[in-house]
């Protein structure tokens, strides 16, 4: 279940005495923990990767995870994300709004060029853009291609000369979330469908065999300062576990991996482990086409009554980043004033029920309540899909399961595969389900939230949010931006209309230091590489 983001914008760091004095400690003990931990990186690097579904070097196309952190140091984008998940100048140095954000005009930098020295022009910026375009409308298409979300934003883009990249946007899109979806790759407009397509990136792919190794060497005509780290060798395996027993076997210099297994080497005094954020979005939906479910104390009551803390450390060995909302814990995006309203209360979660009338007229343990005439007991499904290789998702519903046992609510697990899932979410035959949402970089949660949505599986309905997330997608300066997103998530928490769980972590195991970045996330796992320093 997918969903899918002016200038010089900055992000506020707090300058109250108890958080300064918070990061003065953290910063002290990141500089005397990293030495001890790992030694930093030379000239060359050593990577394991999972990877058994790439034949070819396809950028626009990218079917695996750690092929897109490979991606990532190759190509790049007319804007970049920063460490404060703000866009930043990329191959565009500078970009202006008109027409109340209906038309954006992306000015390229002097003097960039492929790594073969061939000049960077508008029109292979328009190139890329229409190929991804061209797929994503393809209604033959099989697969729509891994950046078919940028045609919900871009109505038309042309070339304006050499240097002038410019961009109209779709009705109802004509907002600050069109600059994350403009971090697309660029390539020669004469090579968009070709394999292995050049890149303006701090390296090019020097060779490549599917399946055994893939080999990065830097780029000497990229438009930043030289990269230290010179040579990059990827060695490729089928599954996650062999990427672990290569690392463990001193194969290679780091690894990527999302294995629960992988929390072992958080407590290493032999190598670093950096965590990284992936976009996957752990949530409970409640179907509200159903009257159990209709109630806002029993979804608020579900709410208070799971221990998340206690499922991620139990099942998923600290490997998640807990959230409330949809959005991203930890960034200028999110709304941390409803923690609070969204913590673990038990004697809150009944006391919400017995309001809404809820009793166990029977003493057997489950409550009931007369609705129309008929005595309706507190029993729900909860359907989940199995996971390859992975029961972490089934032991959090069990968890869920006895959670809610303690609040007088009975529910029935039910584990299914993923098509049948996708059914009953489509279909709406469900009380809850258990699932994940692989996050849009745009940082716009309308495809949960607005009535009627297809990703609003909940059959959640609110003027009012539909409201707020239209006119999300009319402003166009981040401090607007940001105020928004927060009614957002504050009307979120009060209609509780499905409850957020986590965004799944993964680690970088490595015994070399090669990053000074401080937001390591997926998809971009070696991010900073290119301008480390010994």
């Amino acid at each position: 279940m997918h969903t899918r983001s002016m200038t010089g914008s900055t992000g506020t760091i707090s300058t109250r005495p108890e958080h300064l004095a918070a990061l003065l400690m953290a910063l002290c003990l990141l500089l005397t923990a990293l030495p001890a931990r790992a030694t930093n990186v030379n000239d060359t690097l050593e990577v394991s990767i999972e990877s058994n579904k790439t034949p070819l070097i396809m950028p626009f196309n990218p079917t695996e995870r750690d092929m897109v952190s490979v991606y990532s140091l190759v190509y790049e984008g007319l804007v970049t994300i920063d460490d404060n998940y703000l866009p930043q100048p990329c191959l565009a140095e500078s970009w202006e709004e008109s027409g109340s954000g209906r038309t954006w005009s992306f000015r390229l930098r002097r003097g960039l060029t492929f790594s073969d020295g061939t000049p960077v022009t508008a029109a292979d910026v328009v190139a890329s853009a229409q190929y991804i375009l061209d797929r994503a409308n393809d209604e033959t298409a099989s697969s729509k291609g891994y950046y078919r979300n940028l045609n919900y934003y871009v109505n038309k883009i042309s070339a304006s000369g050499e240097d002038t990249v410019v961009v109209r946007t779709k009705t109802g899109r004509t907002y600050y979330g069109l600059l994350y979806a403009m971090t697309f790759p660029v390539v020669p407009a004469s090579q968009v469908s070709r394999d292995n397509p050049m890149g303006t990136g701090p390296y090019y792919i020097e060779n490549y065999y599917a399946g055994s190794y893939l080999i990065l060497e830097a780029n000497e005509n990229w438009w930043k300062n030289q990269p230290q780290v010179k040579h990059i060798t990827f060695r490729i395996y089928n599954t996650g576990k062999d990427v672990i027993e290569s690392y463990e076997r001193g194969q290679c210099d780091a690894a990527f991996t999302r294995s629960i297994s992988a929390a072992q080497y958080k407590s290493a005094t032999t190598s670093l482990a950096l965590d990284y954020r992936t976009n996957q979005l752990e949530v409970l939906q409640m179907n509200q086409s159903y009257t159990k479910m209709k109630s806002l104390a029993v979804r608020r009551a579900i709410r208070a009554a799971i221990n998340k803390d206690r499922i991620a450390s139990d099942v998923y060995m600290g490997m998640v980043s807990r959230t409330d909302t949809p959005m991203i814990p930890g960034t200028w995006m999110y709304n941390d004033s409803v923690t609070d309203v969204c913590a673990y209360n038990l004697d809150y979660a009944k006391r919400l029920l017995e309001e809404d009338g809820w009793g166990d007229s029977n003493d057997d343990g489950i409550l009931d309540k007369m609705i129309d005439d008929q005595l309706i007991e507190l029993s729900l499904n909860l359907y989940v899909y199995e996971e390859p290789d992975n029961d972490v998702r089934v032991a959090t519903a069990n968890m869920i399961k006895d959670n809610l046992a303690q609040i007088g609510i009975s529910v029935t697990v039910n584990t299914v595969t993923m098509a049948t899932m996708q059914e009953k979410l489509s279909a709406g035959s469900f009380h809850m389900a258990l699932v994940s949402y692989a996050m849009d970089k745009v940082p716009d949660p309308g495809y949960l939230l607005i009535s009627g949505n297809t990703g609003n599986y909940g059959r959640y309905h609110s003027s009012e949010m539909t409201e707020l997330c239209s006119d999300l997608r009319k402003t166009i300066y981040q401090g607007d931006y940001q105020q928004k997103l927060m009614e957002i998530q504050s009307r979120f928490v009060e209609d509780c209309p499905f409850v957020c769980l986590f965004y799944r972590s993964g680690v970088v195991m490595t015994r070399l230091m090669y990053t000074t970045a401080r937001d390591v996330r997926e998809l971009e796992l070696l991010r900073g590489i290119e301008s480390f320093r010994n």
